[in-house]
């Protein structure tokens, strides 16, 4: 075998072991993003669970806010619809979940009447792990939406374009914050 043709094939296998390299590294961070929506996935689920919890402590202690029940049940129907639809696209899927995270805070802030339900532990324990999966849903979505950035950064830079695009790879949406939630909250004393 001549040198010239040792030369080819050692350039060929250098270019086939290049092109499997970027390959498995796209298939990596596309595995990545898809877990991380997993995760938010698994808060939302904690979340569902926990709030006919919570709607069961409050109706006791809350009989004439019967409005703000009716509509927490009601965004948490229309959220795990619109979480379950593999048709939604995300910004329907985020919409749903920011109304029924709203109509928590509405529920939160109406308790504020009830000094007994104020005191319950019950309630305190649920408006606690409330709490505390609403930090954890963020954290998974900035978390989601730093994967995003590294996997759409992957597939736009030179190369890696030009072979993500011939495979078809598309790139993810962010979590992004809705037109209510940039507004400046008005704080009255």
């Amino acid at each position: 075998m001549s040198t010239t043709a040792i030369v080819i094939i050692a350039i060929l296998a250098l270019g086939a072991l290049f092109l499997v390299a970027m390959y498995n590294g796209l298939i990596r961070s596309r595995n990545r993003v898809d877990e991380a929506y997993s995760d938010i996935d698994v808060q939302l689920k904690r979340r569902y669970d926990l709030i006919p919890n919570l709607v069961e402590t409050v109706k006791g202690y809350m009989t004439h806010e019967r409005e703000t029940l009716v509509k927490l049940t009601e965004a948490r129907t229309s959220a795990m619809s619109a979480h379950d639809n593999p048709n939604a696209t995300l910004a329907q899927r985020e919409a749903a979940e920011n109304m029924l995270s709203g109509t928590l805070k509405t529920l939160f802030a109406v308790t504020e009447n009830y000094p007994e339900l104020k005191a319950s532990q019950n309630f305190l324990q649920l408006q606690d792990e409330i709490s505390d999966t609403e930090n954890k849903i963020q954290a998974s979505r900035r978390f989601y939406n730093g994967n995003v950035r590294d996997f759409n950064t992957k597939i736009q830079v030179f190369p890696t374009s030009i072979f993500a695009g011939m495979l078809n790879f598309k790139a993810y949406e962010f979590f992004q914050a809705t037109e209510a939630e940039k507004q400046n909250v008005a704080v009255k004393f």
